[in-house]
């Protein structure tokens, strides 16, 4: 079996606010192994991109990781000092954030952007590191020259996020979680996109955390996925076992909800209902409200089922999936 590179060990996080706290994750735990593409989904608001934070200690305040642990190698980074955690961040493990492109400062050139981005955690000669961006903004099909040279305003979107992809590959980490990578570009350029992703996957052997709420997208390149409702996972699986042998009714409705090119449109149903207001979750299991389970009476949703193995590696909080239909 391949190492486990990344423990995930009942991480919750609070956020203290006026009218009370928001659990936005809620004792979340997940094993990440050395070399495959782990996809987390879910909707707008469950949960994702706060655990993606708190894998390099970057959860801001008001919130904050209240309980659990987060083992990269065995050593649990909420425990390593601020010097530790610079080394950290980018040498082992790097993010491309949810809308990255816009994260570019407007006023510095690419170049200059690389530059102090390897600056704030290696000290390596500038030569050699301008000599590796042009390598890697080629690998992600970049006029490397005019790229360095440019504003970021002087380039596309999708030529902003090959850039930040490349930035994220510039000392070498272990792992890369992506946010929503493909949010806000046409699909041409999301397809592009993804097989550049899989490229960097397969040639350089990086583990990746790939984080999106089109469930569709994430099962054409992870290897397992990780399904999050309301701050909870509530499914882990092969992808062929969240597609074809789904053991959580929010999986199945997620599924069932996602467009597809050759089934009939009329067979796509949306899930009813909202995501509950985190502020006023419902007693019991938090899919309850939404559950077709629930609605059809076989299940009363009185309690919150926990992340149990059902199957070899697969695991689920539903504690009535038998009930599920083929």
């Amino acid at each position: 079996m391949a190492e486990k590179i990344l423990q995930l060990k009942d991480i919750s996080v609070e956020f203290n606010l006026r009218n009370g706290v928001l659990k936005a994750v809620d004792t979340a735990s997940i094993d990440v192994y050395k070399g495959e593409i782990l996809g987390i989904v879910g909707e707008s608001g469950s949960g994702k991109s706060t655990l993606a934070s708190t894998i390099l200690n970057i959860v801001s305040p008001p919130g904050r990781i209240s309980s659990g642990k987060i083992l990269y190698k065995g050593k649990d980074i909420l425990k390593m000092s601020a010097e530790e955690l610079r080394h950290y961040r980018w040498q082992n493990v790097s993010m491309v954030f949810q809308a990255a492109q816009n994260s570019m400062n407007p006023v510095l050139k690419i170049k200059e952007q690389i530059l102090e981005t390897v600056a704030a955690h290696q000290d390596i000669p500038e030569k050699e590191v301008i000599d590796k961006a042009r390598r890697l903004l080629e690998y992600v099909r970049l006029d490397a020259g005019q790229v360095l040279d440019s504003y970021p305003h002087q380039l596309s979107g999708g030529m902003k996020q090959r850039t930040i992809i490349a930035m994220s590959l510039l000392l070498d980490p272990d792992i890369i979680i992506l946010d929503e990578p493909t949010t806000a570009l046409d699909v041409i350029t999301q397809a592009y996109i993804m097989d550049i992703l899989k490229n960097i996957h397969e040639e350089l052997g990086i583990t990746m955390i790939f984080l999106s709420h089109d469930v569709s997208i994430v099962g054409k390149v992870a290897d397992r996925i990780a399904v999050m409702y309301a701050s909870n996972i509530v499914e882990i699986g092969t992808v062929d076992d969240i597609f074809y042998n789904s053991r959580h009714p929010y999986t199945r409705g997620l599924i069932n909800a996602a467009p597809s090119l050759i089934d009939d449109v009329t067979k796509r149903r949306a899930i009813p209902g909202a995501p509950p207001n985190m502020m006023a979750l419902p007693a019991g299991c938090r899919f309850s409200p939404r559950c077709s389970l629930c609605l059809e009476g076989h299940c009363r949703g009185s309690e919150q089922g926990k992340l149990t193995e059902v199957e070899q590696g697969h695991f689920t909080t539903c504690t009535k999936f038998e009930r599920m239909e083929a």
